[in-house]
């Protein structure tokens, strides 16, 4: 395995940090690889591994806002931008791994950009994988809490919020929290455009679910309490045979990092290796 860092421009001028894990001999798909919110590109690495030990290459990087990457911690401006920044992280792996099948894999918020990415650019990539997406919160916020924050959005409020992720529901398994929490990278705030902008990008690929047309690998726990499994399970009904729903029952949010990693990593794995 080669493991190399590199650094992207946005568009508005953000210095975005990423890492590409290359496999050390032929290179068979490569998986562009988008985290969750409040955490980066580097909780990964088990993941990178167990894809280049298969000869899937995996380029990703951390959002703005998050990790080493430039901007204001838990923002965007909605997501548009980070549309575009996901168009230059596509271009970067289809430089450095040209002519194999390219896929793009996202977990929690980066699960939800990866389905709404497929669902606006239509062929830009061969297949999807969304882990855990934030299409509904697994929970009902208070409908002030709602108000406030459209309220604080409508009128550009330049302010940060917390974020709420519960540690103890990321995983079963307690190293994984204890390292989530102790993780300097990670943050718990996110500004009222992103969060205004999350929502109502999770309800809008829901509706739009039927105009998928892309092969989408949709997972989630049955346990998860962070983000909806019921909203991946509509996705997938609304999707039709384009999606191949695959629920763990049990397992919480960050189904990488539970005890039965493994069986999720080899699921994922085996459904890569039908592309070629």
């Amino acid at each position: 395995m080669r493991h190399e860092t590199f650094r992207l421009t946005a568009s508005d001028g953000l210095q975005l940090s990423g890492q590409v894990w290359i496999p050390s001999g032929q290179t068979k798909a490569s998986v562009c690889l988008i985290h969750g919110l409040g955490e980066h590109c580097g909780r990964y690495v088990h993941v990178a591994d167990a894809f280049n030990r298969a000869g899937v290459a995996v380029t990703a990087f951390d959002l703005r806002g998050h990790g080493k990457s430039e901007g204001r911690r838990g923002h965007a401006a909605g997501f548009e931008p980070l549309m575009d920044d996901i168009g230059l992280l596509l271009d970067h792996a289809r430089s450095l791994s040209p002519d194999v099948p390219l896929i793009l894999f996202g977990h929690s918020l980066g699960g939800s950009l990866v389905l709404h990415y497929g669902l606006k650019t239509k062929n830009a990539v061969n297949a999807i994988i969304a882990s855990s997406p934030l299409l509904r919160l697994a929970f009902e916020p208070p409908v002030w809490q709602l108000e406030m924050l459209k309220t604080l959005n409508r009128f550009h409020v330049n302010l940060l919020i917390p974020s709420r992720i519960e540690a103890a529901a990321l995983s079963r398994d307690p190293a994984t929290i204890e390292a989530y929490k102790t993780d300097p990278l990670n943050h718990g705030r996110i500004s009222p455009a992103l969060a205004a902008d999350m929502l109502e990008a999770g309800k809008w690929n829901l509706e739009n679910a039927a105009a998928l047309t892309l092969p989408v690998l949709l997972m989630h726990g049955s346990a998860d309490r962070i983000t909806s499994c019921d909203a991946s399970r509509e996705f997938a009904e609304n999707s039709g045979e384009n999606c191949t729903l695959k629920i763990w029952p049990g397992l919480f949010h960050e189904l990488h990092n539970e005890p039965e990693k493994q069986g999720v990593i080899d699921f994922t794995v085996r459904w890569i290796k039908q592309f070629k």
